[in-house]
């Protein structure tokens, strides 16, 4: 929503307070059975003298509104140059406020670039706990990246372990590609069970955002550093386009009624900016973020403003409606605005952070192409546009950053793939999943080679839960592919499972 109307809801509510009941007044000393930091506390989008920390009130998570009774409360925060907060460098008020799920955003400002800070919440007699958040480096600062990506955490099919190792890392930031929830009813047979059905009002989200939260390993994770995130399908309805879900069963005003659920849900619960729409059902998460002059990241949106798979969602042959040059997965205003943003960047790397994996694959054996319609490779021509403004304006020095598919690749990109003499623009690194899909396990060293004889971008594949850690700085970006060898039970050790670079401004990944 636009900021003014958001300023001008909430004094609406704010002038309520004085003929309603006291349940609409705010208290500045409330009192908690339990503890209203059950959630935890986290920081995102940083800038250079800046960024959001974030928390959300909730003594009882599976309860309506979080156990608060509606109560409006005030919420102290500080941020600190030391961990026993003697030397507050910023601090302030906010309002927990049933509209918006008692969640709260503070968007601090006037901090040091290229700083590490402690914050903390109080309401109350409750204090959070301390989580630790950077600032991005000043314009112009070339100062190496250490950050990790992750993506896809079925709560019910497998333990969030990864997270656990990822909190012991030395990262500066965490992307996250989306999935961040799922929406499936419970499922009794799961590693562990979501409450409730398939979800689909504001508060169906917001208990199962709750849910997701409530996870140590998660919270751990948040607390370490800051985090830019999307989001993908599921955080919505699986494989859901635009205005049309997964089984075309709901109407577009059915649909447009619980995107603007979701979108809120997720807008409650994230550590992001107050957004600029008209509606929740039309919140933009479209950004950037830069890290001094070494990478700007691109946040794309590859759901909201896409045209329906063509011929089916799965994994399909190739058809004439996937080919039509009027179809895309970015709408034409994003990319727009990601082509003209990459032209005029003078960011040393170009960052992606995209969904659905760019590279195609080719599920079929000879002359015959399979592949996912629900992927870049079911929108050829706009996926090829996209590769060849890539090769005019920041070749070789442009890094893909996907999730979606439960598994690892490393793909080199080329101008178009439709010419296999193309050559080679930029490198796309498609992270593994958190826990969705289970243990994985072992691929045949025969299957492999097939997948590569068909797919010769293709460098290397796993099927592996985890997450990807990159190290940044201006000659060179190190990718380290860390994973778990199960998530059905506690205790899983961590691999680094392989090792590529890519050298700026030259084509190609190298394996280390």
């Amino acid at each position: 929503m636009d900021r003014r109307l958001f300023v001008s809801d909430l004094t609406r509510y704010a002038a309520l307070c004085a003929v309603v009941p006291n349940i609409w007044r705010v208290t500045s000393r409330p009192h908690f059975a339990d503890d209203p930091f059950s959630l935890g506390v986290a920081s995102g989008d940083p800038t250079a003298t800046g960024g959001v920390l974030w928390t959300r009130l909730a003594p009882r998570p599976f309860e309506p509104d979080g156990g608060m009774n509606g109560l409006r409360v005030t919420v102290d925060w500080e941020v600190a140059d030391d961990d026993s907060f003697t030397k507050v460098v910023k601090k302030g008020r906010a309002t927990a406020a049933p509209e918006l799920a008692f969640s709260v955003h503070i968007d601090v400002t006037g901090l040091q670039p290229d700083r590490w800070y402690v914050y903390r919440f109080r309401t109350g007699d409750a204090v959070s706990p301390v989580g630790r958040f950077r600032t991005a480096p000043a314009d112009g600062a070339m100062t190496p990246l250490n950050f990790a990506f992750a993506s896809c955490q079925h709560w019910e099919q497998g333990l969030f372990t990864a997270y656990e190792h990822m909190a012991r890392e030395s990262l500066d930031l965490v992307a996250h590609l989306g999935d961040y929830i799922y929406e499936y009813a419970g499922n009794s047979r799961g590693i562990r069970m979501h409450h409730g059905l398939e979800v689909r009002t504001v508060d169906d989200y917001r208990r199962r955002y709750a849910q997701y939260k409530t996870d140590p390993a998660l919270q751990a994770a948040h607390r370490l550093c800051p985090w830019v995130v999307t989001w993908d399908d599921h955080e919505v309805d699986n494989n859901y386009a635009g205005l049309i879900g997964e089984n075309g069963m709901e109407s577009t005003e059915q649909m447009r009624t619980r995107r603007a659920a979701a979108y809120q849900a997720w807008w409650e619960h994230q550590p992001v900016r107050v957004p600029r729409a008209q509606s929740w059902a039309d919140l933009s998460i479209t950004r950037s973020i830069n890290w001094g002059a070494l990478a700007r990241f691109w946040v794309l949106d590859t759901r909201q403003y896409r045209d329906d798979q063509a011929c089916g969602d799965g994994t399909q042959l190739m058809c004439d409606e996937a080919r039509d040059p009027r179809r895309g997965l970015l709408g034409a205003p994003q990319e727009k605005w990601l082509t003209d943003g990459l032209g005029a960047s003078r960011a040393h790397w170009q960052v992606l952070a995209n969904q659905v994996m760019v590279g195609p694959y080719d599920a079929a054996d000879g002359d015959d192409v399979r592949t996912s319609m629900d992927q870049w490779s079911g929108y050829p021509v706009a996926r090829d546009r996209l590769l060849n403004e890539i090769s005019k304006r920041a070749a070789n020095r442009t890094v893909v950053l996907t999730g979606d598919i439960h598994s690892n690749w490393v793909n080199e990109l080329r101008s178009d793939f439709t010419r296999p003499d193309r050559p080679v623009v930029a490198a796309e690194f498609v992270g593994t999943s958190i826990a969705s899909g289970g243990n994985g396990g072992e691929v045949p060293a025969a299957r492999l080679d097939g997948m590569k004889r068909e797919n010769p971008h293709l460098k290397w594949f796993e099927n592996r839960r985890g997450y990807v850690t990159c190290k940044v700085d201006d000659k060179a970006w190190h990718t380290d592919y860390r994973s778990v060898p199960f998530v059905d039970k506690p205790g899983a050790p961590i691999v680094t499972a392989s090792r590529w670079r890519v050298e700026h401004g030259k084509p190609g990944i190298t394996a280390v």
